[in-house]
């Protein structure tokens, strides 16, 4: 008996090609019209499908929220940033996380996220949770491990990672994002960006360096 292999169905990669489009519309329309304000039509308006399109790759809108809040992290704060290579000092790799976080936090998606999330009312507290499931707890986790490793490793003395993640995140903020989300500014020179996140790293560090022997 002869053996043929099997060939991917003809529609697979238009399908992947249509996933890319629904994720990509939720990702500019949740942030420019609030949660409430899209719905499955208007997203399958924008990635130019049908809502029945919209549906079999997202069983609801809850679902299609969380992956576009996902992905948006993903491009801009790469879960590869945050693999351990022990190539070159600690603080480099820092630098590139911080300065991937600081872009993620203060782009206007970003911001405009974090308003809904903080006008949501006690009777509808789910989506808040949704939304630091799907970003802030899984970053916060990514680097918790990251640091980890690197406290095993002696490139960094870390008692509580978990904590050490939350200050270092807590840190980056800083008044720049709070004067963000007050609308007191929309941007910040690059260099000022620079001395902050420089700054933060080296506070960081003389918190956590390594042990001195």
């Amino acid at each position: 008996m002869s053996l043929t292999a099997k060939t991917p169905s003809p529609g697979r990669p238009k399908d992947l090609e249509k996933r890319a489009a629904i994720l990509e519309a939720a990702k500019l329309l949740f942030p420019a019209r609030g949660y409430d304000g899209v719905s499955m039509d208007a997203i399958a308006q924008a990635a130019g499908v049908s809502k029945l399109t919209v549906y079999s790759h997202f069983q609801d809108k809850d679902t299609l929220f969380i992956e576009a809040v996902q992905a948006r992290c993903e491009e801009l704060l790469p879960s590869d940033l945050f693999v351990p290579r022990f190539e070159g000092p600690v603080r480099a790799h820092l630098l590139r996380i911080a300065h991937a976080f600081f872009r993620l936090i203060t782009s206007d998606e970003a911001i405009s996220i974090h308003r809904m999330m903080s006008a949501r009312t006690a009777d509808d507290s789910h989506l808040p949770r949704l939304f630091w499931e799907a970003g802030p707890k899984r970053v916060q986790e990514a680097l918790t491990a990251f640091l980890q490793a690197e406290h095993a490793a002696g490139e960094l003395h870390v008692p509580d990672c978990a904590l050490a993640a939350s200050q270092f995140f807590s840190l980056l903020k800083g008044e720049c994002h709070a004067r963000l989300l007050c609308g007191l500014q929309d941007h910040f020179p690059q260099a000022q960006i620079d001395r902050h996140v420089e700054a933060t790293v080296d506070l960081f560090l003389r918190a956590y360096g390594p042990a001195r022997r």
